[in-house]
């Protein structure tokens, strides 16, 4: 009897209200069922490069001139039962109107992947940007650490000056101690 009452609790709740069980959250959901076909974005969207890409070249332009000229002469000079299009060409137009149809999102949607990619290498250079400065600023300060190190520490040139003016100061010593030590030899007194 106890258990029947803390299954039933746990499926009403404290409240008294039924509720649905909870779907487990270790386990994939079940694939729904859709209406519409499904495809991959990633190779639709490769596939539609490729064809505004096409599109923009001197081969495409040269390919719907001759396949127009085709079109034309032969609706216009083969046999009266031959032909599919008459002169207003109307189904050549709407031909066309189709093949505009279908080039304008396609051409669109590159468009919208090459700014995707822009944005993310835009994105990339500025982090990019922002570690150089940072590195850049980063030495600034070590340099001029070290020049301030520098300041202190005694370097060759200074080192040479100041053993030149002790050889000044020696040399001077001895030019004034020196006269003394002659008048005493002048004076008769001899060494031993």
């Amino acid at each position: 009897m106890a258990a029947e009452d803390r299954s039933r609790a746990v499926a009403t709740g404290a409240s008294g209200i039924v509720r649905p069980p909870r779907p487990r959250l270790d386990l994939p959901k079940a694939p729904r069922r859709r209406l519409l076909p499904e495809y991959d974005p990633e190779a639709f969207g490769r596939f539609s490069e490729r064809i505004a890409r096409f599109l923009g070249t001197g081969r495409f332009i040269v390919w719907m001139t001759l396949i127009i000229i085709l079109w034309v002469v032969w609706n216009i000079f083969a046999p009266e039962h031959l032909r599919f299009d008459e002169y207003p060409f109307i189904f050549l137009t709407l031909m066309l109107s189709l093949q505009a149809s279908y080039a304008a999102p396609l051409i669109l949607l590159a468009q919208n992947r090459q700014d995707d990619r822009d944005r993310v290498t835009h994105e990339q250079d500025r982090k990019q940007n922002e570690r150089s400065i940072a590195d850049t600023e980063f030495l600034s300060r070590e340099i001029a650490a070290l020049r301030m190190g520098l300041g202190e520490v005694a370097t060759r040139d200074w080192i040479r000056s100041e053993l030149e003016a002790m050889v000044k100061d020696l040399e001077e010593r001895r030019l004034f101690s020196q006269p003394e030590s002659d008048e005493g030899d002048r004076g008769g007194a001899t060494r031993p």
